[in-house]
């Protein structure tokens, strides 16, 4: 369990350094504008008023907008999930198949996220700030729990990590 825990940190201040360097952000700030751009997509589907540009999904009928940015992006939440499958000891081709499902469950929760706090903010001001700040938040880090949970219930029989106690 120790190993695990060490490994598991040095990991996960691994990606969350590398995230903050330039080519970090180079690849983190596209994915805020393809997010943005999927969800205003899947918006359009109900609402064909809604536009997006960069980072920005905005409501064309009242001008409501929401900014993708840092954190709101599911990309730390990813790292976190990323770094418990590579820490823990399993065969790599379940690592592989866990980090690919994984990040694709914790990204789609995180899309109807951000649908939802865009229509949210057009509603409720004070619902979305709590709803932004403190529930979401909880949520996709539960996540990211509960896709590790599955991960580790889904572990090949003959696996080491299946015969510790």
């Amino acid at each position: 369990m120790l190993r695990f825990l060490i490994i598991f940190l040095l990991i996960m201040g691994g990606l969350f350094a590398l995230e903050l360097t330039p080519p970090g952000q180079a690849l983190v700030h596209p994915w805020a504008t393809l997010l943005a751009r999927f969800s205003a997509t899947l918006i359009t589907l109900f609402d064909p008023k809604v536009i997006s540009y960069g980072n920005i999904i905005q409501s064309q009928a009242n001008g409501f907008a929401v900014a993708i940015e840092a954190g709101c992006n599911a990309v730390e939440a990813c790292i976190v999930l990323a770094a418990a499958i590579l820490a823990f000891p399993s065969p790599w081709r379940h690592k592989i198949l866990g980090l690919v499902l994984g990040m694709i469950a914790v990204q789609a929760l995180n899309i109807l996220r951000i649908i939802s706090l865009f229509y949210l903010g057009q509603w409720r001001m004070d619902a979305f700030e709590f709803a932004h700040l403190y529930l979401w938040q909880g949520l996709i880090m539960l996540d990211v729990l509960v896709v590790w949970l599955i991960w580790i219930r889904t572990m090949p029989i003959d696996s080491p990590a299946r015969h510790v106690a």
